[in-house]
């Protein structure tokens, strides 16, 4: 048996599944920011798989993937730079309890 674009894509449905339940369901900054980058890590999964079976000579789907993982790497570099600053002003990483917006 050989795994096909069906078995890609479940499995990129359930990364994305966890993480997008881990980042609504959880209060800590850093656990949901981890979940936001399993969930651009499931996309990157399903678009390598479809540009494997749709069109394997064309290199687009990987370098799309390239791009995606650069913007994540720059998302979490901000990330937790605000994470970090608002941990120093707070001293909590709680999302219940940062209320910075709030007037």
């Amino acid at each position: 048996m050989s795994v096909g674009l069906e078995h890609y894509l479940i499995l990129s449905a359930a990364l994305f599944s966890i993480g997008f339940y881990g980042a609504l369901a959880k209060k800590n900054a850093i656990i949901i920011l981890m979940c936001i980058e399993l969930m651009i890590n499931a996309v990157n999964i399903a678009m390598a798989a479809f540009s494997r079976y749709s069109v394997p000579v064309l290199l687009t789907g990987q370098v799309f993937i390239i791009f995606i993982i650069v913007v994540a790497a720059a998302e979490v570099a901000v990330g937790l730079a605000i994470i970090m600053n608002i941990y120093r002003s707070r001293e909590t990483t709680e999302t219940d309890k940062i209320d910075l917006m709030k007037w």
